[in-house]
């Protein structure tokens, strides 16, 4: 990344099958995870409803160029994204930059677009060509986005457009009625969730849900049962969860009533087992008891593994100790963010954190002391 929010520069980032971006509060986690976002917005699938994406749609939702452009750019305009794929036979590497055409409404244009595939670059996609030199208008949409240009590398543009996340907030599920239509575009929030799984085939519907009260049952007291609904006057979908009670029935409750924590784990739960793309999770811990945290990443790992698509790679943002207890994990999954005069930066470990580490520490109790604010002893006596 170049120039992208708190990145001045970041080169070189190895993403592995489960990858844990940790950092200090406002030092750019979740900027991290949008720039795999904002390639998602960019690569709108193929018959996707105006609006619904491309570039101009990608930086209009980030409230325009000016709140994308790290702070620390100074006399460089340009910002740009670079990301290698590879599968089982196959490299790709895309490059995207833009800036501000710098004069009338400032479009924004395309600098750099490139792809390669197994190291050879797609001759046919390097911008500026010549046709955008003769039509300026022409920069102002990727090749990504245009299924008219993207043929030789489609496979990469849907895989960006199938990137998911998550970052579910309860309370928008549990008044979701009450709130409406109105709803963010690809639903980050998870306001639609229920929809989804409204969406989904009974069969497939019902085997997730199983899997889901299965989890359900060792954590959540006295719970029973897990369901799906339908308002029979409205349509509206609802989940329904049965718990033990005095009546041999149980007592049947919808999302309103569920805890924030059982929500978020539902919610993580689905997401695990929607798809094969890959999976951004924002500070999944949030809402759930410490001792679920300190099970999460085993969690992540064992439905992914029984389920069809084990190697699907899933990028997380946390700050939670707890969830970096799992002693399985190693240095090459995590990404220590810091901040320094000149944007924020990766880094590694030093050796008195590996000595840890080879000690028996984890990864939490290695590497998050250092992410300490200055001061925070302090906190207490500010006079707030």
């Amino acid at each position: 990344m170049k120039n992208w929010r708190n990145f001045k520069q970041l080169e070189n980032v190895p993403l592995q099958v489960r990858s844990y971006v940790i950092g200090a509060n406002a030092v750019g986690k979740s900027n991290f995870l949008d720039a795999l976002r904002f390639l998602r917005d960019v690569a709108a699938p193929a018959g996707a409803k105006p609006g619904a994406g491309g570039l101009q749609e990608a930086i209009t939702r980030r409230e325009g160029l000016a709140k994308l452009r790290c702070l620390n750019a100074q006399k460089d305009p340009e910002v740009k994204i670079e990301v290698t794929l590879q599968d089982e036979s196959t490299v790709w590497h895309y490059a995207l930059g833009f800036k501000g055409e710098g004069k009338g409404n400032n479009r924004i244009l395309i600098t750099h677009e490139s792809v390669s595939k197994n190291g050879v670059p797609l001759s046919e996609c390097k911008r500026p060509d010549k046709e955008d030199g003769n039509d300026k208008d022409r920069l102002t949409t990727t090749y990504l986005e245009n299924p008219n240009a993207n043929k030789e590398f489609r496979s990469l543009a849907h895989y960006f457009a199938a990137i998911t996340y998550l970052h579910l907030v309860p309370q928008l599920l549990k008044h979701a009625d009450e709130l409406g239509g109105n709803r963010l575009q690809r639903d980050p929030f998870g306001q639609g969730f229920l929809q989804r799984i409204a969406e989904t085939s009974s069969r497939t519907r019902d085997a997730r849900l199983r899997r889901i009260q299965r989890a359900l049952d060792k954590v959540v007291p006295q719970f029973k049962e897990l369901s799906f609904d339908q308002d029979p006057i409205n349509g509206s979908p609802h989940l329904k969860a049965n718990f033990k009670h005095w009546r041999e029935s149980g007592a049947w409750q919808r999302e309103s009533q569920f805890s924030d924590g059982t929500l978020r784990l539902i919610g993580l739960l689905w997401s695990l087992m929607e798809g094969d793309s890959l999976l951004l999770l924002e500070e999944p811990e949030l809402s759930l008891n410490l001792e679920i945290v300190k099970k999460l990443s085993k969690l992540i790992h064992l439905v992914l593994k029984a389920g069809k698509y084990p190697d699907r790679q899933v990028i997380l943002t946390t700050h939670s100790e707890p969830l970096l207890s799992d002693l399985s994990l190693g240095l090459e999954s995590i990404i220590r963010l810091v901040n320094t005069d000149n944007g924020t930066v990766i880094e590694p470990a030093n050796e008195m954190e590996k000595l840890m580490l080879k000690s028996g520490f984890s990864v939490g109790q290695a590497l998050l002391p250092a992410l300490c604010p200055v001061g925070l002893e302090q906190l207490s006596l500010a006079g707030v």
